[in-house]
């Protein structure tokens, strides 16, 4: 199993960023840069149960039409402090995979968000894949996807995204 932890501060409540990101339609407003086809597996996108499918794409491995279909499913909700994502990754979901937000008061109004992101490749090509540099470019990706969930949050103005997303 390999885990990778990022962490940020946003100047936003605890609840806020909890609420905003308990719901799982929203995830595609601010993973859209490296996440493509985001489609969710339920009318409901919110609360344990809530999943969505969609392709992690790559620079390098999109051309080759290698992209990473991934499928996340809301495991747990401990509000304010911890949600939970369970899924599959890769070709027949041979790839297990978890993701767990860690939300804890910075200051007052502030949160410190940590992502921690699981993976237990089991099969020989999955893990050359991830030898590859497919581990180090997903900690990048996730780096920069906490970067925009923090001006989205902090704007003040996130979007009802999960609606376009529900619709299609």
């Amino acid at each position: 199993m390999r885990q990778t932890a990022i962490t940020n501060v946003i100047d936003a409540p605890r609840e806020l960023v909890f609420d905003y990101l308990a719901d799982i339609a929203n995830h595609a407003e601010f993973t859209d840069h490296f996440v493509k086809d985001f489609r969710l597996e339920r009318l409901e996108s919110r609360g344990v149960g809530a999943a969505a499918r969609f392709r992690l794409t790559s620079p390098v491995l999109s051309p080759l039409g290698l992209d990473v279909w991934t499928e996340l499913v809301v495991a747990e909700l401990d509000r304010p402090h911890r949600i939970q994502l369970n899924g599959r990754a890769g070709r027949i979901g041979r790839v297990a995979v978890e993701v767990v937000y860690k939300l804890t008061l910075e200051d007052p109004g502030m949160t410190r968000v940590e992502l921690v992101l699981t993976s237990d490749p089991t099969a020989a090509p999955d893990r050359l894949r991830e030898i590859l540099g497919g581990r180090l470019w997903l900690t990048f990706q996730c780096r920069r996807a906490l970067k925009r969930l923090k001006l989205i949050l902090e704007q003040g103005q996130p979007s009802t995204h999960a609606v376009g997303v529900a619709a299609g």
